[in-house]
């Protein structure tokens, strides 16, 4: 028993010790009394000594000890200049600092953060558990960290000295955005989960995926499950076996009718300005309508930064460069500009591009009386987009953006005339995208906001085809013209409710022309549509729930036609790990695509953008797709599933249901015996989506799984049921990134899919009679598939500083490293030598194509 009592008391003794020695006190406070103690002077500034909390002086303690260990614990220097007077002064030193972020919502580690010295380049990112570090910071430096949904804070150097231990801070979400960040590691760097499903793309974060050289923003989503290009075409991007068309895609609110350079092989949108990419396949906001099958809203920079900074780059196919210039506290202006050098300097990248672009155009298959050294081409493409910000004080932001997209494409033709002389024609085609928009948002109090916006989006396709054999030019256009104005109001009514509502004006018009020099031939097509709308939705959230409920209104003006479309988005917490999620949408479209196989762009593109009119007419077999009964496209949506994340291993399953109605025989490209019928139907995509992604400090990887039937359904045809031409029963996409070094980075994966469909002639009587013209004699329609689409993809990327305020990456990725010769599209036409028989034409995909590029930042 004394024994044990001895222990005890031994315990207690050293515990007090401990705790005593621990004890921590303002050096404020410790200053006047080791003067009163000691009887000395200390000289010092208050700013410099306020805040920092030392321990407290043991009553043992001679003056020196107690200084010595000041100055080793505290970022001051404390100099006696005599036995009585001391003076206490900041060092002039770099220290090291780190911390920990966390949410305050759910005391969650925060990683990908951003931390960096302001006014800098140098920076880090917080890791897996939210924790930072950052060595040789000076001492009167300020810290920024920010992270997309969070209020961005501002800490002095000395407060994070890491001599103080690693600090926890907690960010706050922003008060206008209810939708938080739900997994900040998606796939890789700067893909990122949002609670209502929708995927973001932040750019300026953005790690690698494998075979891209650059963040190419409409190659990136291909990695999310369920959107998929079937002819590996950015311009043809299927979400849930929908057409391109039916993508809402935006520009900082700017509607845009064209995607994609070298006709669809290369996003159109420069990445370098662009903050974040929001992807949403269904449960979209009341705001949004068009987009039947998803939502693609790319929005940029929109901060006034102290300095001026910027970028160029190039690759082997283009350069291209950006600036960010702050004219005032107040102003700014934010520009960047693309060329390619394939009209001068034509690259291996530029070569395989080429191949899979024009093969089966007019480029590569004219007829034996132009030989291969009588015709030239020369193609090219540019992009720019400006920004001016103007903030007139925090309440009030004013911002106008401008946005313009170019391809174009000369072909050169040599002949020889009736009297002997050498003659050339030159046949253009030219296609662009041209934007503007303004936007004023007002912060009246601090629950209650309002954002004014409009744009004007013009696309057009020109092409001048000189068609040798009959001496004959033709000219062709397609113009779209639109002009919206919206007005949405924000309010903020307690800390997990919000409501949106707003109005919307459109005026959209589509013009359709086709001239012909002999014989003289002129037909030109305009429609106009006026559309008004109202929207409002709820938006609710707390820690385990999150819903929202919204209905858009939609009446058009032409027709005295009303759509009234519901809009749901619902995710409940089972417990920290698991969630249950389910979402549903009605939306419309006007505005289509046809595909005209007979009145193309020198075999180039052959989509035109179509308005509907709603002219209820009998379904005929004109071969004037654009004269039929276009009805406004209907598509309603639900889908459920569950998501796991624990650990940074995501689970995601979701299955889907979708039937899109108001479609046409002309936007589907029908290589079969509908292929020049005209009439409405629909289709009904439904299947299931999973996903699998471990994410960790050093590495992530991810493998989806995509299982879909889509069906057609026109009651005119016969069968009326058949296989959607992009119905891809099963999709597979997986990939590896490992971080080599904090600076070198490798990405290695792969896309494995089944066959489109396609449509194979009569067995034994492939031709028929149609009037005075033989054609295919198609069989049953869609009724085969081509063979599987297989491709292995690999990148790595290279970041050094090449000086203190310039950073520099270098970029190489290699897509179809085995260079498989994947089919991606099978028809068949009339053999000239012998009209009992079809010729298959087999159109494949890009074969391996390595490219490099290299950055440069300041």
């Amino acid at each position: 028993m004394l024994r044990t009592n001895y222990f005890f008391t031994l315990f207690f003794f050293c515990y007090c010790f401990t705790f005593q020695a621990q004890e921590k006190e303002s050096l404020i406070d410790v200053i006047p009394a080791l003067e009163a103690r000691f009887e000395v002077k200390f000289s010092y500034s208050v700013n410099e000594v306020k805040g920092i909390v030392v321990n407290k002086p043991n009553k043992t303690e001679t003056l020196n000890q107690i200084i010595e260990d000041l100055n080793a614990n505290t970022l001051l220097n404390f100099k006696f200049l005599n036995e009585r007077y001391i003076t206490i002064s900041q060092l002039d030193k770099t220290i090291s600092i780190c911390g920990r972020l966390v949410s305050s919502t759910d005391n969650a580690p925060l990683f990908g953060a951003s931390v960096v010295i302001n006014n800098s380049t140098k920076g880090t990112v917080t890791n897996e558990e939210g924790g930072f570090q950052l060595d040789n910071v000076a001492l009167n430096e300020t810290i920024v960290i920010s992270f997309l949904g969070y209020e961005t804070q501002a800490f002095a150097a000395k407060e994070l000295w890491e001599g103080n231990g690693c600090k926890t801070i907690v960010l706050s979400e922003k008060n206008e955005a209810l939708n938080e960040v739900l997994i900040s590691k998606f796939l890789t760097t700067g893909l990122q989960k949002l609670i209502d499903g929708s995927t973001v793309l932040n750019t300026e974060k953005f790690g690698i995926l494998p075979g891209l050289t650059d963040p190419d923003i409409l190659q990136s989503i291909q990695a999310l499950p369920g959107i998929e290009s079937v002819n590996e075409s950015i311009a043809n991007i299927n979400v849930r076996g929908g057409t391109n068309d039916q993508n809402l895609i935006l520009w900082d609110g700017i509607k845009m009718y064209h995607a994609g350079h070298f006709f669809g092989l290369i996003s159109a949108y420069n990445p370098n300005l662009t903050t974040k990419v929001i992807v949403t396949k269904n449960g979209t906001s009341s705001e949004f309508s068009d987009g039947v099958s998803s939502t693609i809203s790319m929005l940029t920079k929109d901060k006034i930064g102290n300095e001026v900074s910027g970028g160029i780059g190039a690759n082997l196919l283009s350069g291209d460069a950006f600036f960010e210039i702050p004219l005032s506290k107040k102003w700014a202006i934010h520009v960047s500009g693309r060329r390619s050098f394939t009209d001068f300097y034509k690259s291996p990248v530029y070569d395989k591009y080429f191949e899979r672009s024009f093969q089966d155009s007019k480029l590569t298959t004219d007829g034996d009386n132009i030989s291969e050294s009588n015709r030239s081409s020369k193609f090219f493409f540019h992009d720019y987009t400006a920004k001016l910000l103007f903030d007139l004080n925090e309440k009030h932001k004013f911002r106008a953006n401008v946005i313009g997209i170019n391809n174009s494409l000369d072909y050169k033709e040599s002949y020889i005339d009736n009297a002997n002389k050498k003659e050339s024609k030159t046949s253009r085609l030219k296609q662009q995208n041209i934007g503007a928009g303004v936007n004023w948002n007002g912060i009246w109090t601090s629950d209650f906001n309002t954002e004014l916006s409009a744009f004007y989006s013009k696309y057009n396709v020109d092409a001048v085809d000189y068609r040798i054999e009959t001496d004959q030019k033709l000219t062709q256009t397609n113009e779209v013209l639109e002009t919206s104005v919206k007005l949405k109001t924000n309010y903020k009514i307690n800390n997990n409710l919000n409501l949106l509502n707003g109005y919307q004006f459109d005026e959209i018009g589509i013009l359709n022309g086709t001239t012909v020099s002999a014989p003289s031939y002129e037909r030109t097509k305009k429609d106009v549509l006026l559309n008004h709308a109202f929207f409002t939705e709820a938006e609710f959230k707390n820690n385990a729930t999150y819903f929202r409920l919204g209905v858009r209104v939609n009446y058009f003006q032409k027709f005295n036609k009303t759509i009234i479309e519901p809009r749901l988005n619902f995710r409940q917490k089972l417990n920290n790990q698991v969630a249950v999620k389910l979402q549903g949408e009605f939306k419309n479209q006007s505005a289509t695509q046809i595909v005209d196989f007979q009145d193309d762009f020198l075999g180039v593109e052959n989509r035109r953008w179509i308005l509907a009119n709603e002219q209820n007419k009998p379904n005929s077999e004109s071969n004037q797709p654009y004269a039929q009964n276009i009805p406004i496209s209907i598509s309603k949506q639900a889908s459920f599933g569950f998501d796991f994340h624990h650990n940074n291993l995501v689970l995601d399953v979701q299955g889907f249901y979708k039937l899109v109605k108001g479609i046409t025989a002309s936007n589907q490209g029908f290589y079969n015996s509908f292929q020049y019928k005209n009439a409405s139907g629909s289709y009904t995509a439904k299947g299931v989506e999973f996903l699998i992604n471990k994410t960790a400090n050093r590495f992530s990887t991810w493998l989806s799984y995509t299982y879909s039937i889509n069906d057609y359904e026109f009651k005119t045809f016969t069968p009326s049921v058949f296989p959607n031409n992009v119905d891809i029963r099963h999709s597979v996409s997986m990939a590896f990134n490992y971080d080599i070094l904090e600076n070198l980075k490798i990405s290695i994966g792969g896309i494995w899919r089944s066959g489109k469909p396609y449509t194979k002639p009569v067995e034994g009587n492939e031709t028929m009679q149609s009037g005075n013209t033989t054609v295919v004699n198609y069989g049953t329609p869609n009724g085969d598939n081509l063979d599987d689409f297989m491709r292995l993809d690999a990148s790595f990327s290279y970041n050094f500083k090449m000086s203190q305020a310039l950073k520099a990456s270098l970029r190489a990725g290699v897509l179809n490293i085995m260079d498989r010769k994947n089919s991606i599209n099978r028809y068949f036409k009339v053999d000239s030598n012998d009209s009992n028989s079809a010729i298959l034409i087999d159109n494949k995909s890009l074969g391996l194509t390595p490219n490099l590029s290299f950055r440069i930042k300041f």
